[in-house]
């Protein structure tokens, strides 16, 4: 059984930091294709950053490049997504999540949340001014 479990969310101030890390387990490729969304209240659901499953290629969206890093410890089981110089309208739930079967490829169709299937319960993240 595929799990997938989000922890590090918090309230912090504009300019603040957060460390989002999310746990696998039971994902027969492990911590490769998981990759990070957010929705914000009365928002669609978007995709935040990937990283390259056979490589080390990362792509975010464009409001939050430079300010966010995706990176993963293989021997942790664990994907990591740190968030910088936070703006209020970083303010969402963060997700974690995975396709069912892994992507041989990499582009920003991977920012495309329909394209996963497992997802975990999400962190909240909230930025106040």
């Amino acid at each position: 059984q595929v799990q997938l479990v989000e922890s590090g969310g918090g309230s912090v101030q504009v300019g603040g930091s957060l460390r989002l890390s999310c746990a696998v387990s039971g994902y027969r490729y492990r911590v490769n294709c998981i990759n990070w969304f957010r929705q914000a209240p009365g928002k669609e659901r978007e995709g935040v950053a990937a990283i390259q499953a056979a490589g080390s290629s990362t792509l975010y969206a464009d409001s939050v490049k430079g300010r966010f890093t995706v990176s993963r410890d293989n021997a942790q089981n664990t994907v990591y997504l740190q968030l910088n110089s936070l703006k209020p309208e970083d303010t969402a739930m963060y997700y974690c999540a995975a396709p069912s079967t892994c992507f041989a490829s990499f582009g920003s169709w991977l920012l495309q949340p329909s394209k996963y299937t497992y997802w975990g319960q999400g962190t909240q993240v909230t930025v106040s001014s």
